[in-house]
């Protein structure tokens, strides 16, 4: 098996001079300062690096000063529990003093700075994501085996799963969403039971950072697994109650029609797949998860749509635009009419209609109400006909005018 290295390997994100800078001013070259979390784990596992975070044995109110003095924009996004961020020309880093818990409630915690390395990786969730890298030498500090875990894409909490959970019970979700994302279809029978146990208390929790978990656990390249877990260990009855039990095999016969046909995952189409297909209900469950006005209007024109023909997807693509239309035919297209759909949406750009009022009216129409009312039968007609050029579609309007 070929082994997780001990050092980070040679990234882009590390190399660029305003983090190096920043590094500089918080004492990194004399191990003040570390890169921690997901920016590790992550170049470990060979993938793009989002957001880099650091950890530091600094006060906050030392590396603000700090920063505030070399110039560096600082924001105290979240000072009251040790973290701030600073705004680079090469986007935000958050920098968090080094934590212990004093006490939690399962939402937040109250904690007080260390200047214990281990101390604080034993406060993190999962074992890979307590690797933290000495920015000057590059090495890897590991204190509870995730390195070995990360080898292996076992996902496992630090120490009692059931602790960890307790003192965060967003972490349910947490890790369901990291073993969509790199699980072996091995969950711990130990962390089983501890997320199943305590899943009644995610409906205590924020709607919005549930929901958040769960559209990134959607957007993961096979999240079956992981969704099946869930449904057996009652996690939905506690987020969305409402979700189809046969939610893993709906979800791995979409992900089988995303693959044929080389589309990316996405994760308001997947929750589409698994939400009701009565629209009041799943309306109802989008606004209750607190869904943006936009999600919640993308949901409802994926659900309110028919199941889309040869025939109609182009009007489906014309009203609610290709990528709406695609993810129609991906969720409701019948088997033998799935690849022609998708066919029609290639390189689609939506045509103009190529007349207006003032044509009907200049055709002989007379003003007032029955222009719009009949520019819009005209505009259906030329929808349904696939949008005829403009001699074809002036003599149907001709028409109409004549023969109302």
């Amino acid at each position: 098996m070929k082994q997780v290295p001990q050092k980070l390997p040679a990234a882009a994100w590390h190399q660029r001079q305003s983090l190096k800078d920043l590094i500089t001013i918080l004492d990194g070259a004399k191990s003040a300062t570390r890169f921690v979390g997901g920016a590790v784990r992550d170049t470990l596992l060979g993938e793009p690096v989002k957001d880099i975070d650091l950890a530091t044995i600094m006060k906050p109110d030392d590396v603000m000063a700090r920063l505030e003095t070399a110039g560096v924009k600082v924001i105290p996004t979240g000072i009251d529990h040790g973290t701030v961020t600073a705004v680079t020309e090469d986007g935000s880093v958050e920098i968090t003093t080094l934590r212990r818990d004093v006490s939690t409630d399962g939402r937040r915690a109250t904690v007080a700075y260390s200047d214990d390395w281990k101390e604080d990786a034993a406060r993190r969730d999962f074992t890979i994501n307590a690797l933290f890298a000495d920015p000057e030498t590059l090495e890897i500090h590991d204190y509870f085996g995730g390195l070995e875990d990360l080898e292996a894409h076992h996902i496992r909490f630090i120490g009692s799963a059931q602790q960890r959970i307790a003192e965060d019970h967003l972490r349910i979700m947490r890790y369901f969403r990291f073993l969509a994302r790199l699980g072996q279809h091995d969950v711990d029978q130990d962390t089983f039971d501890a997320c199943r146990k305590a899943a009644p208390e995610l409906a205590k929790l924020s709607r919005e950072r549930v929901a958040d978990e769960l559209m990134k656990l959607l957007n993961a390249a096979d999240p079956v697994y992981a969704v099946q877990e869930m449904v057996q260990a009652d996690i939905f009855t506690n987020i969305v109650a409402e979700i189809d039990p046969n939610a893993g095999q709906i979800l791995a016969s979409l992900i089988l029609r995303e693959e044929a046909h080389q589309i990316s995952p996405d994760p308001i189409r997947r929750l589409v797949g698994l939400l009701p297909k009565d629209l009041d209900k799943a309306v109802k469950i989008v606004t209750g998860l607190k869904f943006s006005k936009k999600m919640r209007r993308a949901v409802s024109e994926r659900l309110a749509a028919p199941s889309p023909s040869v025939q109609d997807i182009p009007a489906l693509a014309y009203h609610l635009g290709a990528d709406t239309a695609q993810d129609i035919a991906l969720l409701f297209a019948a088997d033998d009419e799935l690849k022609a759909c998708l066919a029609k949406l290639i390189d689609w750009e939506k045509p103009a209609f190529p007349i207006t009022g003032g044509d009907l009216i200049a055709m002989g129409l007379e003003p007032g109400p029955v222009v719009a009312e009949t520019l819009k039968r005209v505009e259906a007609q030329w929808i349904m006909e696939g949008f005829p050029n403009e001699a074809h579609v002036r003599a149907v309007a001709q028409e109409m005018i004549l023969n109302p």
